[in-house]
């Protein structure tokens, strides 16, 4: 999969990192030279200086090629102008954008675009339920129900105990997102070691929710 990626600030860079150790094509598109210089050393290749609302760059850089395009600049204003142009300009199949605004959410998705990311619909979701421990809920449904937010806390039953991402064999289209631990948010790599005591909040399929249940929290769902 070729994933096209507006915007390397942290959520850009992050997840170019975890789509390249997948094994995915990425290119990353930054505008702000400072910040080029920053993560090229350790993007490489993967990088590329440029405005992503400006038609010119993003022929240059290939868009054309793209399975999915991923807009996640901290400007909502932008991050929709690149996907209206993926879609009706290049024939993208999927535009992903993030929404800083809450209030833009309903915009984006009357303006085409395939998902939308509210980082602040998440966070709230979050702080509005109680998770008792071992427990998965099902945070924010995202397209029309299709891919749900979820939020486990891992115990000494855990099967991803003390193992690295990359090395867990996660249910079909699930991506660890985040993981709350001792009070900080991190922003997971492959590298990253799940830890006793680790919130992970992850985005899956429906279908996936209670395997997903069952490899982070050893509770296995009760047969029907």
């Amino acid at each position: 999969m070729y994933v096209f990626v507006v915007g390397g600030g942290k959520v850009g860079y992050f997840l170019s990192q975890v789509l390249v150790e997948e094994g995915h094509e990425v290119l990353v598109l930054e505008k702000d030279p400072a910040r080029y210089d920053l993560i090229s050393p350790d993007l490489g290749d993967v990088v590329m200086l440029g405005d992503g609302c400006e038609l010119r760059t993003l022929h240059e850089a290939g868009m054309e090629r793209a399975d999915v395009v991923v807009a996640v600049t901290g400007d909502d204003e932008d991050n929709l102008v690149v996907c209206q142009m993926a879609k009706s300009h290049f024939k993208v199949k999927r535009t992903v954008a993030r929404v800083n605004n809450p209030k833009n959410e309903a915009i984006f998705k009357q303006l085409g675009v395939d998902d939308t990311i509210n980082s602040t619909r998440i966070i709230f979701s979050l702080l509005q339920q109680e998770v008792d421990v071992g427990e998965l809920v099902p945070l924010s449904p995202l397209r029309r129900g299709d891919i749900e937010v979820v939020e486990a806390e891992l115990t000494s039953d855990s099967p991803a105990l003390n193992r690295a991402i990359r090395d867990i064999r996660l249910p079909g289209d699930t991506v660890v997102a985040a993981i709350i631990r001792n009070d900080q948010i991190l922003l997971p790599s492959g590298t990253t070691e799940l830890l006793e005591g680790d919130e992970v909040i992850a985005l899956t399929r429906p279908p996936h929710a209670l395997s997903l249940r069952e490899l982070l929290t050893g509770a296995k769902a009760p047969s029907k």
